[in-house]
């Protein structure tokens, strides 16, 4: 029995860290051997086991006999289950790189791999850029003007952008631009946010949607040298058109058309495409010199060649263009940036025109994906971000001075729930953001990650925000100069719908594109299957194959031994001084994960994309398992501070519980009950083991957004900030400051009132002038007491208009 024991602990053993055919064939070998000579076997069990083991060598080892018998066969079935892929969805699959994504894909995360990426460390030049024109532009930024009085940028900023290379962030300097980082790119975006939404679009587009980066990715060099330097100064104001009326999230659907034909051009005849379109939601359209369009080519003449339908295409074309249409505006809700519809109908231009010239034609949806997806990863993420520490910042100080029954409100259990969520998102946000950004600055082009920070920093931006308004209550909902939080609420709206609406990119874009793109041999197998090589595909698929079948086996035993010890097994970087237990968790869920992917592929193939629940749950988790990580890099970067350990718990309790219960999710709604089952057993052998972040932790991270420290100040670190008393930040911030350098004031206060000493009085002047003739305080204590209760009284005020302020206002 003792050898039948240590037999089966050194398979699972040797299936927990997966030792390859010859592996397997040795130790089944020396097994049998040692049964065969060492034990007492009968002779039925030795007619039994040797064939068996020389069969499983065989096909083991001999890859030409299991090809003709194994993979053969399930190529064939495989070819009916695995989903088919549209020349569409492979541009968009093979568009990016995979990186760190597809390490967390693999149930056993390298963790040296994401302590390898460098910190995240802005230049000495993009750090002036940030403290000095970034500064300046934040504080000229008056955001009520903009978008209740002008519904733009007033003349000054716009000029002010153009002169300080605000739309040239990305653009080399070679070509007059700033050739900045991502990271820079995406602490501008974020800090510019915090002032004005509207001024962080106005930035953000031509940097990261605008046709900047894809000129310098696929333009010819005239193309280059013409519009670069332009766009950098921003003598040219860029936007792109992709969407329409008919063509939202599925851009691929778009009707709008460019016929190859012969035209006049500058008084010659030419080759060119005429144009027609009807795009809408355009940023900067209405403002644009230069259009950005992608529409579908068609050459019904075979001017080309013998093909008809050439697929998208991308072009520049000036606005001045005979037959361009723009000008006309919408109004994204109280946003008010320009934002607008484009369209025009048989517009001639010439091949010139096109992004690349005449051999990029028909290449438009790869190279949209391609810029897309690093443009997700960067304005959006970074946009959210602001919010969030916006959100921290001034929601935290506004519950520390504003009182309720002589408490701050903030002390209140129901608010102190509110605050650590604001202070727990947004710490995930930003490790997102800051780890994306590194891997963007490191050559990567992160197509899966782009797409999980699209969806999740704008959903966490959404319960963060409604958070801080909850807690302002009536100071966040009344509009007015005063107010720096309503407008962000707004965008939540505007940044949920652009660049792919959220629904859609859960439910389809993150998982279906990370199950082929991540997963370490599905997107080889399904390459092989449709090799018209045939008999090359095979032996791909028959290589891919059997690595598949290993991996997998390697990931059910990992996840239930991992789920058995709960997770005590698993491996953790060295040099980490706090949170081992994290990366332990997040390499058993990662395991686990492995684990309901593969059967779930299996399971439904090509149906999966139908199943768009079950693929938004495993997408979830892919996502949680990301932030996770992203938390832990952050927090290892920082230096790993003591001060900042209630924020790493509260984000790896929450991504380790979302996790659980996306993959509980999952198996709840298994199409198959019996694998659910199985699975069950083996990704939870001993249940749900993950809870919640608790209350303590909730009141820890409570306190530190509304007292001053570094811990605070690392979590706030990029927002615009200052103390002035006329500034709708600055007046919170002013009063926070001075309530919370007279505690001990504030005690003297609270005690004489309670002793009957002092009594209490609304008039301020006559409560302070009582105060200092009993002696409560001293003159100079008075005189603190006075201005810092004047700050509050300020700073918890709302804004109130004239009738003849508001618009529309008709007098007698």
């Amino acid at each position: 029995m003792l050898v039948l024991v240590m037999f089966l602990l050194i398979v699972i053993g040797a299936a927990f860290y997966g030792i390859g055919p010859v592996g397997w064939s040795a130790f089944f070998g020396l097994s049998l051997v040692y049964y065969s000579f060492f034990t007492s076997p009968s002779l039925i069990c030795l007619l039994l086991l040797w064939p068996l083991f020389i069969g499983l060598v065989l096909f083991l080892n001999f890859t030409a006999l299991r090809r003709q018998y194994i993979s053969t066969p399930i190529a064939k079935w495989a070819r009916d289950v695995l989903p088919e892929i549209s020349d569409t969805e492979r541009e968009a699959l093979e568009a990016g790189t995979v990186s760190w994504d597809g390490e967390l894909f693999s149930g056993n995360p390298d963790w040296r791999k994401l302590h390898e990426l460098k910190k995240p460390v802005l230049t000495q030049e993009e750090q002036a850029f940030i403290d000095g024109p970034v500064e300046t532009l934040c504080e000229m930024l008056d955001d009520w003007e903009i978008t209740y009085q002008r519904y733009d940028l007033s003349p000054e900023t716009w000029q002010f952008l153009k002169d300080h290379g605000f739309f040239g962030i990305i653009i080399p300097k070679q070509y007059g631009g700033l050739e900045m980082s991502a990271l820079a790119h995406s602490t501008a975006v974020m800090k510019i946010a915090t002032r004005s939404i509207t001024a962080a679009v106005t930035v953000m587009v031509p940097n990261s949607l605008g046709p900047a980066e894809l000129l310098l990715m696929y333009g010819t060099q005239s193309q280059r040298d013409d519009y670069l330097p332009k766009l950098a100064k921003g003598e040219e104001i860029p936007c792109f058109a992709l969407t329409g009326p008919k063509a939202g999230s599925d851009a691929g659907a778009m009707p709008d058309k460019g016929i190859i034909c012969k035209g006049e051009w500058e008084g010659k005849e030419v080759i060119g495409l005429r144009l027609s379109w009807n795009k809408r939601y355009i940023t900067l359209a209405p403002v644009a010199t230069v259009l950005g369009l992608a529409f579908k080519t068609y050459d019904p003449d075979h001017l080309l060649g013998e093909q008809a339908s050439l697929g998208v295409t991308c072009a520049l074309v000036p606005t001045s263009t005979p037959g361009v249409h723009i000008g006309d505006r919408h109004l994204p809700l109280n946003m008010v940036f320009m934002n607008g519809p484009t369209w025009g109908e048989d517009v001639f231009i010439p091949m010139d025109y096109l992004i690349g010239g005449e051999e990029n034609i028909g290449k438009g949806w790869s190279m949209l994906m391609n810029c897309l997806s690093v443009g997700r990863s960067i304005s959006l993420p970074a946009l959210s971000t602001g919010a969030g520490k916006l959100s921290c910042l001034t929601t935290g100080a506004y519950s520390r001075i504003r009182e309720q029954f002589n408490t701050p409100i903030g002390y209140f259990e129901g608010v102190e729930e509110a605050l650590a969520q604001i202070g727990g998102l947004s710490y995930l946000m930003d490790s997102a953001r800051t780890l994306t950004t590194s891997l963007v600055d490191q050559g990567e082009k992160p197509s899966v990650p782009s797409a999980i920070l699209k969806y999740h920093n704008t959903e966490n931006m959404r319960q963060v925000v409604s958070h801080a308004m909850d807690v302002h209550a009536g100071r966040g909902v009344i509009k007015g100069p005063r107010n720096y939080i309503a407008r962000v609420y707004q965008a939540v709206p505007i940044s949920i719908t652009v660049e792919g609406a959220n629904i859609l990119t859960r439910s389809m874009m993150i998982f279906g594109q990370g199950s082929i793109r991540c997963h370490p041999f599905l997107l080889k197998e399904m390459d092989a299957l449709h090799n018209p090589d045939t008999n090359q595909g095979l032996v791909d698929f028959d290589k891919a194959l059997f690595c598949h079948i290993g991996h997998s086996t390697q990931m059910v035993v990992r996840s239930l031994v991992l789920g058995l010890t709960h997770s005590r097994l698993a491996s953790t970087p060295a040099g980490i001084s706090y949170g081992q237990h994290y990366y332990r968790h997040l390499s058993r869920l990662s395991a686990a994960f492995a684990v309901v992917s593969d059967f779930t592929l299996m399971l439904l193939g090509g149906e999966l994309k139908r199943r768009e629940k079950i693929s938004a749950r495993l997408g979830d988790c892919l996502s949680q398992l990301y932030y996770g990580s992203a938390a832990l890099k952050r927090f290892a970067d920082d230096g790993c501070p003591e001060e900042d350990q209630p924020l790493l718990d509260w984000a790896m309790q929450h991504s380790i519980y979302q996790l659980q219960d996306a993959l509980i999710a999952v198996l709840n709604n298994y199409p198959s009950k019996p694998v659910a089952v199985l699975l069950r057993g083996i990704v939870f052998p001993l249940g749900r083991r993950y809870k919640k972040p608790n209350d303590a932790l909730e009141h820890k991270i409570a306190q530190l957004l509304m007292n001053p420290s570094k811990a605070r100040d690392r979590l706030v670190e990029g927002v615009y900030r200052n103390t002035r008393p006329d500034d709708p930040i600055g007046r919170v911030e002013n009063a926070f400051l001075k309530k919370l350098a007279n505690k001990e004031i504030d005690q003297k206060i609270k005690q004489a009132v309670k002793s009957g000493q002092l009594e209490h009085s609304d008039d301020l002047e006559v409560f302070a002038k009582r105060a200092l003739e009993l002696d409560v305080l001293s003159e100079q204590e008075a005189t603190l007491f006075r201005e810092a209760e004047e700050a509050v009284n300020d700073a918890i005020q709302v804004d109130a208009f004239a009738a003849d302020e508001l618009p529309g206002f008709q007098s007698d």
